[in-house]
């Protein structure tokens, strides 16, 4: 699992609280107290929706909303944050499936063996790289 870090979501409720100061000073208390409520549920979502769960069963891998079964899937490598950033970036190849968190710097990249799929390769953020890497190769 891998959620957002303290900082970023308190750097973003620092921007919902700057907006609840100038609702607060062009229109009063009210209108500021309720920014202010909607503005700690918004974060609190945020927090809940960034985070990405990746599982392996015994049969498929999921990362996030996707799932691929396990028959299906080639090589894992574990990439550093050098390689992880050509590969989401100069490198990346279109029709490639990436699902990561631009606040972790490594990752996996797993090739996809499927005659019908189009996707050369997923390009999972991980926090446990090699970890995955080991587990999705054996």
């Amino acid at each position: 699992m891998i959620r957002a870090p303290f900082w970023l979501l308190a750097f973003i409720y620092f921007l919902f609280f700057s907006l609840v100061v100038a609702v607060w000073a062009a229109i009063g208390n009210k209108p500021a107290l309720i920014t202010w409520v909607v503005s700690t549920i918004l974060i609190v979502l945020i927090a809940l929706k960034s985070t990405l769960v990746l599982e392996i069963s015994e049969t498929e891998l999921r990362a996030g909303p996707a799932h691929i079964e396990l028959k299906y899937l080639g090589l894992a490598t574990a990439l550093d944050s050098k390689e992880m950033g050509r590969l989401r970036t100069r490198d990346a190849d279109p029709a490639s499936f990436l699902i990561f968190r631009f606040w972790r710097s490594t990752g996996v990249k797993v090739e996809i063996n499927d005659p019908r799929d189009q996707t050369p390769y997923w390009l999972i953020t991980s926090k446990r790289s090699k970890e995955l890497a080991e587990t999705l190769n054996g």
